[in-house]
């Protein structure tokens, strides 16, 4: 369990996490942590709560609510869970996180608690807790991000193999529900990528919703044999292969970038079927002539490097605006206070080889600082105004140095 704490007009971030079968024996460890070290009157909490603790969400946010009433709570469910350094997966745990940032800065919202108008609230970014079952999510999620000052949201979605649920004041099933935060509040988020494309980007030529029918004025299907080495002779040889690659979807020309990984224009999806007579081939989202389609696949090498990227670049954003020369202190840097962090189901440890190695690396990346981190692992990753697949969402929250 780490706090951060720094001069008084910074806010302050306190964190905690505990596994137990026992819901409210992992909610009595984790709480046991917090009263140490947690602000002394906070304002906004996150929970995060693995699958095994699901079906005690309601009586766990209300125990949190005697605990510190007048807090408000967002959170979600997942297959995962992870907080500072340590990863849960297929273990009953559960995370907590909470700050005292003023309550004039940020809203909690859901379907029973809408955001409100910009002239009441002028929201610059949200956080966004989504169920994977709502119809039309990109859509939705477009939809908020046009209601952000900055176009920006960020988050993922509830993962579970049964009750997928998203906390905001009280337990939400369905729809979008977070924290939107004015402009007050610094961020600073990025997305990870974690697949390799195999070839180049192909544009593509016509398309009928999932259908993709032709790239760069080939038969879609035989772009995919001849990038794959796979010939339709040796059919099981053919589906071994096709079952490991996915596509990387992309709104203009340009395809992968630096250096052979994707950026966050392109957007993973799976390869949901084929059609070898029309030479076609599906994809698990609607497609457009002119798009790019780049074929790839889950790298594990892949997503250490972006993750080392992001790491890098969000401490650079952070480095003094200024470094005068006659040695006095530099002018405009900004310091780490806390992060959140939205994983895809398929990485975490399990993918980078060893237990809570995500979390190990994000922190390597992050300069080795023990921030206080609350996040989970998500059923599809929610950044800039898109939803993804296989990436890793981190934002952080900032304070003058």
């Amino acid at each position: 369990m780490k706090a951060a704490r720094l001069p008084p007009a910074a806010p302050v971030f306190a964190e905690a996490h505990a596994s137990h079968p026992d819901a409210s024996m992992a909610l009595g460890l984790a709480l046991a942590q917090l009263e140490a070290h947690a602000p002394a009157a906070p304002t906004l909490g996150w929970c995060y709560l693995s699958e095994a603790h699901a079906g005690q969400a309601e009586a766990l946010l209300a125990a949190l609510g005697r605990q510190w009433p007048g807090v408000a709570w967002v959170g979600a469910t997942g297959l995962g869970v992870c907080a500072g350094g340590v990863e849960y997966f297929e273990e009953p745990a559960v995370v907590l996180m909470l700050c005292d940032l003023p309550r004039a800065h940020f809203r909690v919202f859901s379907g029973r608690q809408p955001l409100p108008p910009a002239e009441l609230f002028p929201a610059h970014v949200a956080q966004v807790h989504a169920d994977p079952a709502t119809p039309d999510l990109d859509e939705l999620i477009e939809e908020l991000s046009q209601r952000m000052a900055s176009g920006y949201v960020f988050g993922g979605l509830a993962s579970a193999r049964s009750r997928a649920l998203s906390f905001a004041d009280g337990v939400c099933v369905g729809g979008l529900s977070g924290v939107a935060f004015d402009a007050e509040i610094a961020l600073v988020s990025r997305v990870s990528q974690g697949c390799q494309p195999i070839g180049p980007a192909h544009r593509i030529d016509a398309a009928e919703k999932q259908i993709v029918q032709r790239l760069d004025g080939e038969p879609a299907f035989d772009v995919l044999l001849r990038e794959l080495g796979l010939s339709e002779d040796r059919p099981r040889e053919m589906l071994v292969e096709l079952r490991q690659t996915l596509v990387a979807l992309g709104e203009a020309e340009g395809g992968p970038r630096r250096g052979g990984s994707f950026g966050p224009e392109e957007r993973v999806r799976h390869l949901i079927g084929l059609d070898p007579g029309r030479r076609a081939i599906a994809v698990a989202e609607a497609v457009e002539h002119g798009q790019t389609l780049s074929f790839c696949r889950r790298n594990t090498e892949a997503a250490r490097r972006d993750l080392l990227r992001i790491g890098a670049e969000i401490r650079s954003t952070l480095e003094p605006e200024e470094l005068p020369l006659d040695g006095s202190a530099p002018v405009g840097g900004r310091r780490m206070l806390a992060a959140l962090y939205a994983s895809c189901t398929g990485r975490g440890g399990p993918h980078f080889g060893a237990p809570s190695a995500e979390l190990e690396l994000l922190r390597h990346a992050l300069g080795g600082q023990a921030l206080p981190l609350a996040g989970f692992f998500a059923a599809g990753e929610i950044g800039h105004h898109r939803l993804y697949g296989y990436t890793g969402v981190l934002t952080v929250f900032t304070a003058p140095a």
